[in-house]
């Protein structure tokens, strides 16, 4: 990408995530900003994302992947992003808290493959990228009740992301899913009867864009 691109994207991020009250190091801003050149690069070719140029993919994808730094920071351990896509929102997050072990599942073989070219590019360590279904994950002695933290942005409603997430959550894990405001529509009893919800909406910045962090945490059977 060219020097105005990269500068348009650092600029966008940079600001951003003040707004936001986060202070991003230098390190995390070029990590974020090599991610996102490929990112751009990289779908010129391969159909990884619809949103395109450095402000819409600062704004759209990545602040919008930091913003949850906020509920999930000091929470450590196994962290799973169910249909990361191009990396979002688990390849940030991974960024921003550097002690937690990321795995990021894609049905996409194309995409995984960008995404381990990425986690290539920027040398990290404890991150891996799988191809293949979430539910072909649940009778797999290594991710079978082994996650603390599980993502999800724009895969399916409350109801089947539950279903996807709970035999993969750890004993006291969390599914954090990324919804619009409107997704209070997809609350069911049924959830209310298996986790404990709690509801968080946030503004983007630059566009006024409304969205909820979904935080549902399985309850404990009593004995």
């Amino acid at each position: 990408m060219s020097d105005n691109w990269m500068a348009v994207f650092r600029e966008n991020l940079t600001r951003g995530s003040r707004e936001m009250g986060l202070d991003l190091t230098q390190v995390q801003l070029e990590q974020m900003a090599c991610h996102a050149a490929l990112l751009e690069k990289w779908n010129q070719h391969v159909n990884l994302t619809a949103i395109k140029g450095p402000a819409a993919l600062a704004n759209k994808h990545f602040l919008d992947a930091v913003a949850i730094q906020p509920y999930i920071c000091g929470i450590n351990g196994r962290w799973l992003d169910m249909g990361t896509g191009g990396g979002f929102p688990g390849l940030p997050v991974k960024l921003l808290n550097p002690g937690i072990c990321m795995v990021l599942v894609d049905a996409s073989r194309k995409k995984i493959h960008f995404l381990k070219h990425v986690i290539r590019m920027l040398k990290m360590d404890g991150i891996q990228a799988i191809h293949g279904r979430v539910d072909d994950l649940h009778h797999d002695p290594g991710f079978d009740g082994r996650f603390d933290g599980i993502l999800a942005r724009g895969l399916a409603g409350l109801d089947r992301l539950a279903d996807l997430a709970a035999p993969l959550m750890a004993p006291k894990g969390t599914l954090y899913a990324l919804k619009s405001p409107g997704a209070r529509e997809e609350l069911t009893d049924d959830l209310e009867i298996k986790f404990l919800i709690q509801w968080d909406d946030y503004e983007l910045p630059d566009g006024n864009e409304v969205r909820s962090l979904v935080r549902l945490t399985q309850k404990q059977k009593s004995s």
